[in-house]
């Protein structure tokens, strides 16, 4: 009996063992692959992302256009690569207190997106300004290299 209960023992841990070993397999060849939809935010200035080639870019970053400044692209390392989607203004929904309307002149966040067109890479630069004639001109700057796979 006892020779059977450790034949069985020895089986079950056989089988959890592979089925361990499939799972870990599993999990390094998804982290492998390259994101569809990635979203990153000042955090990745000067950092590399890679992305499937189709798949979309999210850059998120703090703005405060009350201030006259506001992200500008100024630049796409090659635009065969990654092009431009959309970029969109978002306004912070901090208030004072609880109840109390959304503060005047407080700033938010601007949502840039971006598509990966063909494998290769891409350098995204852009520069935090006043974009009218005399204005201040790269009072931040943000640039992220972008790799589809």
């Amino acid at each position: 009996m006892k020779a059977c209960l450790s034949r069985r023992s020895q089986t079950w841990s056989g089988i959890i063992a592979v089925v361990v070993v499939a799972l870990v397999l599993a999990f390094v060849k998804a982290g492998d692959r390259a994101a569809t939809g990635l979203a990153v935010d000042d955090s990745y200035d000067g950092k590399e992302v890679r992305m499937a080639t189709g798949g979309s870019l999210q850059i998120a970053l703090n703005s405060n256009p009350t201030t006259g400044f506001k992200w500008e692209l100024t630049g796409i390392s090659d635009p065969t690569v990654l092009e431009k989607v959309s970029d969109v203004y978002e306004a912070s929904q901090s208030k004072p207190k609880e109840g109390a309307p959304p503060r005047v002149g407080a700033g938010g966040r601007e949502f840039w997106s971006f598509k990966a067109l063909k494998r290769g890479a891409a350098i995204i630069s852009m520069e935090y300004s006043r974009p009218w004639q005399g204005g201040e001109k790269g009072a931040r700057k943000f640039s992220l290299t972008a790799v589809a796979e």
